[in-house]
């Protein structure tokens, strides 16, 4: 209710800013509702919507303020038509597909409806003034999913405070965070590694969890404990009695009704007020939140709720209740808010429209275009009747798409296909470029290809070059990093007092700061986060993952948003993180497994690099810096006690993208492989020379992306017989690689021996010296393989030994 001076009536905006935000809300809501018919009718796939979240969504838009940031989820589209991050003829586009960045700039088409992302990168790919712009994360659907990242983005201000930095993205820190999620994804375990990361951290988030009692169709009982996820934060709430410049660790808890808009507004300026200054989160516990529509388009809530909770959502809807509100307080009369009313949804129902034949019109262009070319081809062929029922089927299908024109296209040519007619090549050549055009506009900025572009800088060494233990390389090119580039922060598990496990950032914290180089607890999900959130914030950020199996932790992190955040923003979006890990070879169940196809298959769209010793790690690493791609650049465990020569030019070589490297040239057989089985392979290789094999062994050094230069097929044009080994389960990395080589390079057509594969075994690997060596390829198994090759070409010569 609006707080009384004497008999006077204090509203919390102006009159006509409250009436602007009641006709945003109630335009918001038709947008919902037209929206499900949409679906419902066939014009749109599945429709998810912002309904009953309409005046806690303004009220977040109003405390919001350019230079900041959203990590929010789909029921946030009232809060970005206010700030202008999505328009409601861009919320149509999207819910139809439109694969148009003119028409949704979002996501182009490419992601699900309500998703919303601002458009932080140019298409040169120079990064725009985040400061004067209302940013926003791109989305992802995965519950709880957007909360990793919003510790980044949150805990970015703390570092350019810390800097006291004023630059393109940010102005001293002030910036907050801005969180949404729904009640029962607080159950998942995102939410609360997040919420206590950023406690930990002090960062100025305000997080707000939407609570309509449900989980679509699951109540708060089977949800929670207490049913009330108020009452279990309870213990991250800071000391109220401390005044905020002394602020504990521990948020501010609020709770609020969706419905009172008065109070929503009040709570919301207050939070982000607080938070901004003094860095202090908070989290919003907005209560009594109805959803009139149900769950999505996929089903009724009516089926689960009970009628007296359907009577609740009727009666405490919130536009219907600041609607009441407005006209209890004379704001505006029942009268005028009709009229307003009717207008209103005419302009919605009209810029639907709009947003419908855009979608349309170049479709059906395309439709038109094929007709007449079938029309054309009919005059001169045998089939005109098979060539007329395909044209007829495609005109008169009531909605049409892209897949239909191109299945009649189809059709068309296998109906043409023994007929020699010279009209037809005109339906081929639309066919090849209309699916040109189709891969571009589906299918591009996976990378943004800056990466394989960075040229390679060759190690330089000299008599004075230095021979080191294998962390101190690293040591050398981390420093040499975070000396050259006031941008580089690193953290992890152990990566600051003590340096690293494995001391590759040995004295860097006490050097360069602890803001430069952190600790972190032991939060797998939340290190992959801060660092896509701080990399979305203009820092290049490096975060360990301390062994190569906990990356386990991250993946879905790294598939669902950092791995696929430049393709679903159609290039508006990058996060350069550099996720550096370590594996392979140390003997124990736990720290020597290799999932590597996993990793390559779920994270398509970043780098994925397996360097066979530091040097070549760290060359890596300058790389990844000129370069605006994730990475994942996984170090041999066993050897960082291995001795290398220090490069004279530490700083500057480079090592390049998709390049493999031959370490030993040979005529037998060609071996690929990576990481810590290059050391085998060329151990076995020795032996198999005194038995008059000669192999070639092919480091790869990179998986993803993986010889784009094709050096792999020209070593078997030599060889004519290939061995893929690593240390993945059978059917992993290896069949990976065989595919790229025998598959995408036309390595199949030089072979004269069956291709083979080496792998580990399909367990984990057993503990211990000997537990490894029955587990994974060895020297002597290697020697084995090969030499049964070559026993297949000449038995005579390479007789079985065993």
């Amino acid at each position: 209710m609006p707080k009384k001076k004497g008999s006077v009536v204090a509203f919390p905006l102006e009159r006509e800013e409250i009436i602007k935000d009641y006709r945003l809300a109630y335009q918001s809501r038709q947008a919902s509702l037209i929206g499900r018919r949409e679906v419902l009718s066939g014009k749109a796939k599945f429709g998810i919507f912002g309904d009953g979240k309409e005046l806690a969504n303004i009220a977040i838009a109003r405390a919001f303020r350019k230079g900041d940031w959203r990590s929010g989820y789909y029921r946030d589209q009232t809060w970005m038509f206010m700030l202008g991050v999505m328009s409601i003829q861009e919320f149509f586009a999207q819910l139809y597909a439109h694969a148009d960045l003119n028409h949704e700039s979002n996501m182009g088409g490419r992601s699900m409806t309500s998703h919303f992302a601002s458009r932080y990168i140019n298409p040169d790919g120079s990064w725009k003034n985040q400061t004067q712009m209302y940013n926003s994360a791109a989305d992802i659907s995965p519950t709880a999913g957007q909360m990793p990242r919003a510790v980044g983005l949150a805990y970015a201000s703390v570092l350019y405070r810390g800097f006291q930095s004023n630059n393109q993205f940010s102005k001293n820190g002030d910036e907050v965070t801005f969180t949404s999620i729904g009640n029962a994804s607080t159950a998942e375990g995102l939410f609360w590694e997040s919420v206590n990361a950023i406690g930990v951290l002090k960062a100025p988030a305000v997080i707000t969890i939407y609570d309509d009692g449900y989980g679509i169709s699951v109540p708060n009982q089977f949800q929670m404990v207490k049913e009330n996820i108020g009452s279990i934060l309870k213990g991250f709430e800071r000391d109220s009695n401390l005044p905020p410049e002394e602020a504990e660790r521990g948020y501010n808890l609020y709770s609020v009704r969706a419905w009172d808009y008065p109070a929503l507004v009040e709570t919301y300026l207050s939070a982000a007020e607080i938070a901004r200054e003094y860095h202090i989160p908070s989290l919003i516990h907005v209560t009594e939140v109805t959803q009139p529509q149900g769950h999505s388009t996929s089903g009724s809530h009516e089926r689960y709720k009970s009628p007296e909770r359907m009577q609740f959502e009727e009666e405490f809807d919130c536009v219907r209740k600041m609607r009441e509100w407005m006209i209890t307080n004379r704001v505006i009369s029942d009268l005028e808010l009709v009229a307003i009313e009717k207008a209103d949804y005419k302009s919605v129902e009209g810029i639907r429209k709009l947003a419908w034949d855009a979608y349309l019109a170049p479709i059906m262009d395309e439709r038109n275009e094929v007709m007449d070319m079938l029309d054309e081809i009919a005059g001169s062929s045998n089939h005109a009747a098979d060539l007329e029922k395909i044209r007829e089927r495609l005109a008169n299908l009531p909605s049409v798409g892209r897949r239909d024109v191109h299945g009649a296209v189809h059709e068309a040519l296998r109906v043409l296909r023994l007929e020699a007619n010279p009209s037809k090549q005109i339906l081929v050549q639309w066919k090849n470029e209309e699916d040109e055009i189709n891969e571009e506009r589906y299918g591009s900025h996976l990378y943004s290809g800056r990466g394989v572009a960075i040229k390679e800088v060759k190690p330089v060494y000299s008599a004075k070059s230095p021979t080191v233990m294998g962390f101190e390389v690293m040591n050398a090119v981390f420093d040499a990093m975070l000396a050259r580039d006031l941008r580089v922060v690193a953290f992890g598990e152990d990566v600051g007092f003590l340096g690293d496990v494995n001391q590759g950032f040995k004295g860097m914290q006490e050097k360069y700061g602890a803001l430069r180089v952190m600790d972190t607890g032991i939060r797998e999900a939340t290190i992959l986060g801060q660092a896509i959130g701080l990399a979305m914030r203009g820092l290049r950020p490096i975060c360990e993952i301390q062994y190569l199996d906990y990356v386990l932790y991250v993946l879905q992190g790294m598939s669902d948003d950092l791995a696929n955040l430049h393709w679903r923003t159609a290039g508006g979006q990058a996060a350069p993180v550099i996720v550096r890990t370590r594996g392979h070879r140390l003997e124990g169940v736990w720290h020597a497994g290799s999932p590597m196809a996993g990793i390559i298959n779920l994270a398509r769209g970043m780098n994925v690099l397996v360097p066979r010793d530091m040097t070549r790690a760290a060359g890596f690493y300058n790389t990844l810096l000129k370069c605006d791609e994730p990475a994942l650049v996984v170090e041999v465990l066993n050897g960082y006690r291995i001795k290398e020569k220090l490069p004279d030019n530490v700083s500057e070589f480079t090592v390049p993208l998709g390049v493999p490297e031959i370490i030993r040239k040979g005529s037998d057989i060609t071996v690929v492989t990576y990481g810590a089985c290059c050391r085998i392979a060329m151990d076995a290789a020795e032996k198999l020379s005194r038995e008059g094999i000669d192999i070639e062994v092919v480091d790869v050094q990179s998986l993803l992306p993986f010889d784009i230069h094709g050096r792999i097929v020209e070593s078997l044009k030599k060889t004519n017989r290939i061995l893929f080994l690593d240390e993945d389960v059978p059917g992993g990395a290896s069949a990976y690689m065989m595919q790229e080589v025998l598959e995408k390079q036309g390595g199949y057509f030089h072979l004269d021996s069956e291709p083979r594969t080496l792998t580990s075994k399909a367990h984990r690997p057993a503990y211990g010296s000997d537990g490894d060596y029955w587990s994974k390829p060895n020297s002597e198994t290697v020697f084995d393989m090969v030499y049964e090759m070559m026993h297949e070409v000449d038995p005579n010569r390479f007789p079985s030994f065993k």
